[in-house]
């Protein structure tokens, strides 16, 4: 892997991370297994299959990892943050 292609595997993966952290708060505000639920993360598939072609990133074994992963991360990111918000505006 040259140096170029690991920064452009780097920015798509942190905009991957930084587009589900509303679907992860979204997510958890729902009831697990409804539809809504299922759509918080589901929806942002395409626009990562979108993001994949126009980077030119490809479709290499070796990117998946880094890119579910940021994927999970930001979907867990939110949920902590709708978690947080939810504590501060139900003491409130």
């Amino acid at each position: 892997m040259t140096s170029g292609y690991i920064h452009l595997l780097s920015a798509v993966a942190a905009v991957v991370f930084v587009f589900n952290i509303p679907f992860g708060f979204w997510r958890d505000s729902v009831r697990k297994y409804s539809l809504p639920w299922i759509l918080a993360i589901h929806l942002p598939i395409p626009f990562i299959i979108g993001l994949r072609i126009v980077s030119g990133l490809g479709w290499h074994f070796r990117t998946f990892p880094v890119i579910i992963g940021s994927f999970f991360l930001g979907q867990f990111l939110g949920g902590r943050l709708h978690r947080v918000w939810r504590r501060k505006h139900d003491a409130a």
